[in-house]
């Protein structure tokens, strides 16, 4: 049985996709998108993309290295002044969303308290009852 099929390298080898930075930045949303709802995989596999290199353009977002250039224009590698900028810009969005369920935790609290303090009074007017 001979194998007719061509092979992966028939048409010779392929030419290095490029991405813009705004590309690189919608193919983030998209993907960011996917992954909230569970199709992160799915669509790094459509767009055929790997995660790291989602992982590297989430890190020049972060950095704000994408932001503002031009189609064509070269992104090289984050100084250390823009690394640490993108980590604290992440541990800054951590922070910010245990902050905001720390607050939700609190609230709730708060409310049970009061619920509790209501039974409390409520047992306390209530006349004992009368033994026959």
């Amino acid at each position: 049985m001979t194998n007719t099929s061509p092979g992966p390298r028939a048409g010779g080898p392929k030419s290095r996709r490029t991405f813009t930075p705004a590309q690189k930045l919608d193919l983030l949303a998209g993907y960011e998108d996917a992954v909230l709802r569970n199709g992160g995989g799915a669509y790094l596999r459509k767009e055929g993309i790997y995660s790291s290199q989602m992982t590297e353009w989430r890190k020049l977002r972060d950095a704000g290295v994408l932001a503002g250039r031009n189609p064509g224009e070269k992104i090289g590698r984050l100084t250390p002044e823009q690394a640490e900028i993108a980590r604290l810009r992440r541990q800054l969005a951590v922070t910010q969303r245990r902050l905001g369920i720390t607050e939700v935790a609190l609230g709730i609290m708060g409310k049970a308290h009061e619920l509790l303090e209501e039974i409390s009074k409520g047992s306390h007017d209530d006349t004992p009852p009368k033994r026959r």
